[in-house]
Formats: structure tokens, sequence, C-alpha cells
């Protein structure tokens, strides 16, 4: 790294962002905080953060796209594909298609999470993109149970196989890139955009059903209507995958392949121990607490997004189009509010803001399932809205948190596994199981019981895990927007060594 100056400008590498380096004297005297090699602090680029940004939350945005259509779309589905004279059988039938597709994640991110930390974030993203893009696109393709019989559903879960697959190194990769390009100050900030991807596809979905719902006839939206919203993910998974292509490799990633290249033989070992094993048995401690935050985070995000408007319907008898209609002015809500949490994540830290969210399931689910369980358009949508924005705390805040626990060299692998074994057994499987236990228990409560549950274990991580707002990811250098931050950086650095 140039050393000829208190902070020298490196040439721009692949992922446009520059290494502001301490003098000679500087380096010698001290080095940064939290990782990265002596004197050194990345000054990201804003312009090449804004389009990792987009890219990031436009794939995120189409993977929940689809999952938004499949929930909003169920009952339908449940006639097409899973033909029986009991609505419950078939709702249950068409919630194990999608619960099957969480079954594989773990599998996609053993495979793409590794990938990604041997051959680099973009690459292994773009790749998901295509095969997320395409399993969507093909379920609007395949003919119904009238005309293929037993064919159809067995061609829908294939399809839903190949989403979950793909999906499995979606999240982890998508928070992994945007947190390694992000200045460490705005971490929260910006990583909140991913899921504002996230609200903005379910928008899509709920939107586009709810508006065929009220100018399609039944039979229409049984024969035809249906596939519509899965043919548009053929367009949408082409203009993610140019965004993508189009995109540099992060920071921490360059610095890690520029190290690697110099360092020929470490690189190699390097290579050997970091298998499976490590990242997971080498990360336990980290692991437990990505499993335990994205438990309650995934819970709470499918019980309100996914599950709430057929329990609305299927449940409750509430007229279809409504119960969408508020759903989707709650997740308008979500959105508005996002980006203000995401920052108020960097001002007071993540673990604060998680908190809150975990007491506020515990206490606030029963009364808010009791004021939708009133029927009455204002009484739902007032618990809707307050389970909305209890679920922001986690929403804005766990694209930031998750990476922050993993160093560089495994973070890809490790988040993308962690994360998708929790969202397997607990987020994915939440339709399934409530709608499991109402039917057996007849308690049409059990969805406040549940996210009730999920805020408990959620909580345990938050009081485990260290905080890590403002603070450099763990195996990086500080990373700053521009050269005067990174002179205080250093400047800061040298001043805490020299007086330690």
């Amino acid at each position: 790294m140039p050393t000829q100056s208190p902070v020298a400008s490196g040439p721009r590498g692949k992922s446009g962002s520059r290494t502001a380096a301490a003098s000679d004297s500087e380096q010698r005297t001290g080095g940064t905080p939290s990782g990265g090699s002596a004197g050194e602090v990345t000054v990201v680029e804003p312009a090449m953060v804004k389009r990792a940004v987009s890219a990031a939350a436009l794939g995120n945005a189409m993977e929940w796209f689809d999952f938004g259509v499949y929930s909003y779309i169920a009952v339908t589905l449940g006639k097409v594909f899973f033909p029986s004279g009991n609505p419950t059988a078939q709702l249950l039938s068409t919630f194990g298609a999608f619960a099957a597709a969480f079954l594989v994640r773990p599998i996609g991110g053993m495979v793409f999470g590794p990938l990604g930390d041997r051959i680099g974030r973009q690459k292994v993203l773009a790749l998901t993109m295509i095969m997320m893009a395409a399993g969507t696109f093909c379920i609007g393709l395949i003919p119904s149970y009238a005309s293929i019989g037993v064919g159809a559903p067995i061609l829908l879960l294939v399809a839903r196989l190949v989403q979950g697959f793909s999906t499995g190194g979606e999240y982890g990769g998508a928070s992994t890139f945007i947190a390694e390009y992000a200045p460490d100050k705005k971490r929260g900030f910006l990583g909140s955009w991913l899921e504002f991807g996230t609200l903005a596809g379910y928008i899509g979905g709920a939107g586009l059903v709810t508006l065929m719902t009220a100018l399609l006839s039944t039979d229409d939206l049984l024969s035809w209507g249906w596939r519509i919203p899965f043919l548009i993910a053929g367009p949408m998974g082409i203009i993610g995958l140019y965004l993508r292509m189009r995109l540099e490799e992060t920071p921490a990633f360059a610095q890690l392949e520029q190290e690697a290249r110099t360092k020929e033989k470490e690189r190699r070992q390097a290579e050997k121990r970091v298998g499976i094993r490590e990242m997971v048995l080498g990360q336990w401690r980290a692991m437990l607490l990505c499993v335990g935050l994205v438990l309650v985070f995934n819970v709470t995000d499918y019980m309100l997004l996914s599950y709430m408007p057929s329990y609305l319907t299927s449940e409750l008898k509430y007229d279809e189009t409504h119960g969408l209609m508020v759903v989707l002015a709650v997740m308008a809500v979500m959105m508005c509010v996002q980006p203000f949490a995401g920052r108020a994540s960097d001002r007071f830290g993540r673990r604060p803001v998680m908190a809150a969210g975990c007491a506020g399931f515990l206490l606030l689910s029963v009364p808010a399932l009791l004021l939708i369980r009133q029927g009455s358009l204002l009484a739902i949508a007032l618990g809707m809205g307050a389970l909305g924005l209890l679920l922001v705390c986690f929403t804005s805040t766990m694209p930031s948190t998750l990476p922050a626990l993993f160093p560089t060299k495994v973070r890809y692998g490790s988040l993308s596994i962690g994360f998708n074994i929790s969202v397997s057994l607990f987020g994915g499987t939440t339709p399934l199981v409530v709608t499991a236990l109402i039917g057996a228990t007849g308690d049409r409560m059990m969805p406040a019981y549940y996210m009730m549950g999920a805020a408990v274990i959620g909580g345990i991580a938050v009081w485990l895990m260290s905080e890590s707002a403002c603070k450099p990811l763990p195996g990086s250098p500080p990373a700053v927007e521009t050269e005067a931050e990174a002179r205080e950086v250093i400047r800061t650095a040298r001043q805490e060594t020299a007086t330690a």
C-alpha cells in the first residue's frame, strides 16, 4: 500500500474504493482498530455504494415478490394444483409446497456461501439471480392439475426447490455485499435498503394479486390469471442480472484477493482450512447468535407478511380483497419507516433497536391479534400496523448486524449457512406450523403465542451479542466516505496506541 503521505490514496481497485494508509512512521507506531492492516482505512466511493445497494435490493425484491405472490394467492393455487373438497387441506398442501423450498435453502447456502468466499460475492449473486428468475418464471408455465394430474403439483414442487436452492445464497450474499461496501457509520442506514427491497417486492406482489382479485372473475383467475405474477419474473430477472453484472467486487473481498495473490502459499493453506467445518464449528458462537436473531426476524416476518392474509381469509372469514389491502397499507408504512430505523441503529446501536422489537412482540402480540380478531377494518389496521412497526426493528437492523458476526474470509459462507438453517427450520415453516396448530387445537390465538416464543429466543440472542454499530467489520479495516475521515481515524488510532 502507498505510504508516502499521512493519507495516501492508492489506485482504484476493482472494488471502486481506495485505501488510505498512514505514513511509514505512523505504521511503525500503531494501526487501525478492529482489524485491517496497520494504518489502513478504506475510502469508499458514494456512487459505487449506491449502485451496490440498488442491485442487492433489487435481487431481494424479486425474491420476495415471488414469495409475496405465492402467499397472497395461496387459496387460488390450492384449487389449481391440489384439488380437494376440503379448503383447509388445500391450503395446507399449498403451504407445504411453500415450506419445501426452505428445506433446500441450507443446501444452497452451503454451496453458494463458500463459493462466494472463494470466487467473489458479485459472481455468485449474479448466478443466484438467474436461478431465482428461472424458477419463478417456470411456475407460471406449469399446467393445472386438471390438465396433467399429479404431474402438476410435482412440477410446482420442483420449481419451488430451484427457487429455494438459489435463495440459499441470496440474502447472505446481498447483506454481505452491502455491509462490505458501506462506510462504518452508515452501515445500518444503507443495509436497511436491502429490506426496503423486500417490502417493495411484497408490495409489488400483493398489489398485483389484489388488482387481479378485484378485476378478474374467479373462473378467469383460476384458468389463467394466477400465471401473470409468476411470468413477470422473467423480465425482472433480466434487469436484475444486468445491474449485478455491472457491479464491481466489494473492497473487503478485493483486499483479501490482493493479499492472497502476494502470498500464494498462505492462500493455498487458507483455502484448505476454510471449509464447511470451519465456517460452522469454527464460528459456533456467532453461528448460534445468527440462528437466534434470524429466528425472531423471520418468524415475525413470515407471520405478518405471508401468513396473515390467509389467516384473515380462512380463519376469520374476512373479505379477501380488503384483507390484502390492509396488509398492503401496512407494508407501505413499513417501507417509509425503514430507512429512519436503519439510521437510528447507526446512532443508538443495533442492540437497543432489536431489543425494543423483541420486547414489543412479547408484550403486544396478544393485544394486537385480539384487535385483528375483532374484524373491523380499523381494528385490523391497528393490530397489523402495530406488528408491522415492531417488525421494522428487525428488518432495518439485520442486514448490518448479521454480516458483522463473521470475519471476511468466511462471512458469506457462515452467514448463508446460519441464516438458511434458521429460516428453513423456523421462518418458512411458520405458515404451515401455525395452520396445523390451529387445526389441532382450535385456538386461533396461536399466531400470537408463536411470535411471543420467537421474541424470547431473539431477546436472548440480542443480550449475548456484541454491539457492532459504527465499528469496522471483523477482519476488515475501517471504512469511511472521505479522506478527511480517514485521516481522523488514523490519528485517533495512533493516539489510542500512544496512550495504551
